[in-house]
């Protein structure tokens, strides 16, 4: 196990490298660049920039320089720890993400754990006891949650929460708390906040869960040796805790992969809709004025979650399942 995991960090940096330069030729791709789009705003509002100047701001930001140029400038910096510098905020591109960071991944790790301690015990509930109301209960529940837009949904309780309860949700915090210093008072305001865009980013992930690990627990528990501990005397809860369970988390597991920086992006029309001050917003704005060393670097991040989220998939499926080997 060791070893596996030695060998899949020391791929970490050609992976990154490789998925770099993917991202360099789809943030690359749209026709123009920033200075085009920085050029028809000002031309929207009446203001223009002489060629000079253009010529001298696209010389500034290295946009004059051939593609490769560019990329080979923009590893350099990376290597460097540096995440370059935003066109449009003229401010470092590190800075700007760490400001959303720690919101991001309270966000995140709370939309997480909600998920999994409600999909996982739903899931053995409706698993041993199928046909039961309560699992139609489950399985209508979510069917609509996996079939309802989770824009939708925060529309909709956006609405309840206002008109039934007069409470402004948007956002995560009040609006004196908003630009207030860190203390008790502002970190109970968050967790007031934060549950409902938990909910909301959770929702559809809790549904399949909750599908998933009905339908392979109720696999595992039609299995022979699950027929032969029932036989021996062991107890109903203990046999099915102690073995199917573990089984039946296998594919549940499997998914951190690409779940934990789904979570991490917060959907980005959620955010959006949710006034939620996290990455995601921060990512359309930059692939909308093709800011494209900021939105390189937030897509950057996001593979490195990917990479990281697949491989605690494969060590806790080592964990899980004792017929699991990874190769020594």
């Amino acid at each position: 196990m060791i070893r596996y995991i030695g060998q899949r960090l020391l791929l970490l940096p050609l992976l990154l490298l490789v998925y770099s330069f993917i991202i360099f030729v789809i943030i690359q791709a749209p026709p123009g660049d920033f200075l085009t789009a920085y050029v028809a705003t000002l031309a929207s509002s009446g203001t223009s920039i002489s060629p000079e100047q253009l010529q001298a701001m696209r010389h500034d930001y290295g946009l004059d320089l051939p593609f490769l140029a560019q990329y080979a400038r923009w590893m350099g910096n990376l290597f460097q720890g540096n995440l370059g510098l935003s066109l449009e905020y003229q401010r470092p591109n590190a800075e700007l993400i760490m400001e959303q960071l720690g919101l991001t991944l309270a966000l995140a790790a709370f939309s997480f754990v909600l998920t999994w301690v409600i999909a996982i015990p739903a899931g053995i509930y409706s698993a041993t006891h199928p046909r039961s109301i309560l699992d139609y209960l489950f399985t209508v529940i979510n069917y609509v949650g996996v079939a309802t837009p989770n824009f939708m949904l925060a529309l909709v309780l956006m609405w309840v929460a206002f008109a039934y309860f007069d409470v402004s949700v948007t956002g995560l915090f009040s609006p004196e708390f908003v630009d207030a210093p860190w203390s008790m008072a502002r970190a109970m305001d968050l967790l007031a906040h934060i549950w409902l865009p938990s909910i909301v980013l959770g929702v559809a992930g809790t549904a399949r869960l909750t599908r998933i690990m009905r339908a392979n627990l109720l696999d595992e528990l039609n299995k022979p040796y699950v027929e032969t501990a029932r036989a021996k005397g062991m107890g109903e809860w203990r046999l099915v805790l102690r073995y199917p369970v573990r089984l039946a988390l296998n594919p549940l597991v499997s998914t951190i992969g690409w779940y934990l920086p789904q979570l991490f992006s917060g959907s980005l029309i959620v955010a959006t809709v949710m006034n939620l001050p996290n990455i995601g917003p921060l990512l359309l704005r930059a692939l909308t004025n093709q800011d494209m060393f900021l939105a390189g670097g937030i897509l950057l991040i996001y593979s490195f979650l990917t990479i990281i989220g697949t491989l605690l998939s494969d060590i806790l499926l080592a964990l899980l399942d004792p017929r699991i080997r990874m190769e020594q």
